[in-house]
């Protein structure tokens, strides 16, 4: 499905989702495309109950076979010299929905969406935030709109505890990246997503 294909993969600071992203990558391998690691500073940095910066990106580099790409410097060649096919941002948390939507290219993930955009190549977005319905809404409505940008679909996760959350369904990676390399949006975008 993707044979051949560069997809680039930002990482942002959602850290609890960081589990689900491995079998993701080995599923993005396993249908053929080679996969570019971008991660943001506090992906780098932070040390939580899910892990540390340390431990991910040895994870996430043992996952894609290629080194981590961590400085803004490093993910602007995306644009001119080395290109992804698309660029996925999964999980991509408010604070970057944020700043993406509004033109700040201020981390290694963002560049690496600029970048790609520039090319008119697709940037598929998973989302994983708290906000999505509240402040956030507006950002998450104005790339919504916007040109070669697709998301994974996505619902709310716990609509009573966290009415304003939202959050993709990581397993749909794969065909949401077929879909945005098509430019097409795979549906439907609004999910339910199950209790376990």
């Amino acid at each position: 499905m993707l044979k051949g294909k560069r997809i680039g993969l930002g990482i942002t600071a959602s850290h609890c989702t960081y589990e689900e992203i491995i079998p993701v990558i080995d599923a993005l391998k396993d249908a053929g495309a080679t996969v570019v690691p971008v991660i943001t500073h506090s992906v780098l940095t932070a040390a939580t109950r899910f892990g540390t910066g340390e431990e991910w990106i040895a994870r996430i580099e043992a996952a894609t076979g290629e080194k981590v790409i961590s400085t803004i410097v490093g993910a602007e060649p995306f644009g001119p010299k080395t290109p992804v096919d698309c660029m996925v941002i999964a999980p991509m948390t408010g604070n970057s929905m944020s700043r993406f939507a509004n033109a700040a290219t201020d981390s290694p993930v963002l560049m690496a969406a600029k970048a790609t955009l520039r090319n008119e190549s697709p940037v598929l977005i998973g989302i994983s935030t708290n906000d999505a319905l509240g402040l956030n809404a507006m950002n998450l409505m104005k790339l919504l709109n916007m040109k070669n940008v697709f998301f994974i679909p996505f619902g709310q996760d716990d609509p009573v505890k966290k009415p304003n959350s939202l959050i993709s369904d990581f397993t749909l990676m794969v065909p949401a990246t077929a879909a945005a390399l098509e430019k097409r949006q795979l549906q439907p975008l609004l999910i339910i997503h199950d209790k376990k």
